[in-house]
């Protein structure tokens, strides 16, 4: 197969795959085995043997190969020529017409540090084991600084760590202020604000006490705190709207299907199993267990692969409603990004995992939506047996309090906070039924709706019990931060 003939090959070639490349010894056939990242008619990387020695290959295809090419290639030399960590680059090449290719060696079991994180992530804030991942982390970005070099697309999926060792990765994200000098301030804290921002947002009042892991290596600047939180502010604006861009087009993370007839949106790793699911979504309704069967909704649990999930069609009651609902985003596609953005927050929701919207030459109707299921109870069956004596107990009211300042610091108002929307599960409040929500671009519209919110769940339970005179003591009142 020519290098070329990847252009088309779409975003999952047949395995395995052979490709003649060449090299200062002549021409030799690549065998890819496995594909690790791919964007379809633009880049390939995966796992492969050449001239018997297994490698990791960066296969550049399309009309800005050569491009893409150069700037990989001076990305991985700069790293190299400043001796930071970086697999070795055994192979390159360009070929006009063709293509590039970049073939590296292979650190076989290495791990990346966002591998690394995930496993300790849910451990108390700021534990010993996610001090160290990212302690690992901030070292290898203050070397990388002191020698004058950034990496743009700072993540924790570009770290390697293979026999103790953390290897920097993605050539085509290093840049350079001046070599070998350490980068000014000004980067520093713009490129320090993009990793920090990539981590919880409940990390942020820890971010001083991080820093020391990074002033250890690279102590040139005084990083002033307050500039810095200004930056991650900023990067996770803007991340955040990058993000739900990414959940209505096709992606590495979505498959996302648009056209006069209907739109559906999966994520790319549940697209084989609930894409038969919302194409026999009605039958798989009908043949129930339902948990509302209503006018304007009906709710059912479907068992996927053993897995139970969460199947909701939004109905159109009469020509009335569909007059009202035909040319607006429907509320399953409102709920789908709703969704994903408290998913991204980092607030407690179960996860959407599919929508579908029915059309007609572009004309909306039905539409339905799949999320995970939850197994927990709402906030109203969990809070009965105290309504009398209020003697809640205490995690489940500072989990309460915590919802409440995460939406607050966010904006976020969820429009219909009866009890039957928020359900504990795993320890924490999650909330459900997004049809409403919103995030607030403006303090004056959150004070309103907070307002709202607030008032619609205090009516949850009786203003003459104890229960309700202990969670109106705790919730706050202001939908300022810190202010009651």
């Amino acid at each position: 197969m020519h290098l070329s003939e990847l252009k088309t090959a779409g975003r999952a070639p047949a395995l395995p795959l052979g490709l003649e490349l060449e090299d200062a010894a002549g021409s030799a056939q690549l065998q890819l085995l496995s594909l690790l990242r791919v964007l379809p008619g633009r880049r390939y990387v995966g796992a492969g043997v050449w001239r018997g020695r297994t490698v990791l290959a960066k296969l550049l295809v399309g009309r800005k190969a050569a491009r893409h090419f150069q700037r990989e290639l001076q990305g991985v030399r700069l790293l190299a020529e400043q001796g930071l960590s970086t697999p070795l680059l055994l192979v390159d090449g360009l070929q006009q017409g063709e293509g590039g290719w970049l073939l590296f060696e292979f650190l076989d079991g290495a791990e990346s540090l966002a591998s690394a994180w995930r496993k300790v992530e849910s451990l108390p804030l700021l534990a010993d084991e996610q001090q160290q991942v990212l302690a690992k982390a901030l070292t290898a970005i203050a070397q990388m600084h002191s020698k004058g070099l950034w990496q743009e697309d700072l993540h924790l999926d570009n770290l390697l760590l293979h026999d103790g060792k953390l290897y920097l990765i993605d050539g085509a994200g290093i840049r350079v202020e001046q070599a070998g000098k350490p980068l000014s301030r000004q980067k520093v804290l713009e490129n320090l604000g993009v990793f920090f921002a990539q981590l919880p947002k409940a990390l942020e009042p820890f971010i001083e006490e991080l820093l020391v892991h990074y002033l250890l290596s690279n102590g040139e600047h005084a990083l002033p705190l307050e500039a810095l939180l200004k930056q991650v502010d900023k990067v996770r604006s803007w991340r955040l709207k990058d993000f739900l861009r990414k959940v209505a087009r096709e992606c590495s993370l979505f498959s996302v299907r648009r056209g006069p007839f209907g739109l559906r949106a999966i994520r790319r790793e549940e697209e084989a199993a609930l894409g038969p699911v919302l194409e026999q979504a009605d039958a798989l309704l009908a043949q129930g267990p339902l948990y509302k069967n209503g006018g304007t909704a009906t709710v059912g649990r479907v068992d996927v692969g053993g897995r139970p999930l969460v199947l909701k069609r939004y109905n159109i009651k009469g020509f009335s409603h569909w007059l009202k609902r035909f040319w607006r985003p429907t509320r399953a596609w409102h709920s789908w990004r709703e969704g994903n953005r408290l998913a991204f927050l980092g607030i407690a929701t179960p996860k959407p995992l599919a929508v579908l919207e029915r059309r007609f030459f572009w004309l909306r109707s039905r539409a339905y939506l799949i999320t995970e299921h939850l197994a927990g109870s709402d906030v109203l069956e969990r809070f009965a047996p105290y309504v009398e004596s209020g003697e809640v107990p205490l995690a489940e009211l500072k989990a309460l309090e915590h919802l409440f300042a995460e939406l607050i610091r966010e904006r976020i108002s969820h429009g219909d906070f009866k009890g039957h929307n928020l359900f504990w599960q795993d320890d924490r409040w999650v909330l459900i039924d997004l049809d409403s929500m919103r995030q607030h671009s403006s303090a004056h519209s959150f004070a309103k709706a907070y307002a709202r919110d607030r008032a619609r769940f205090m009516r949850n339970w009786p203003t003459s019990s104890a229960l309700y005179r202990v969670i109106d003591q705790r919730l706050p009142r202001s939908s300022s931060p810190g202010q009651d």
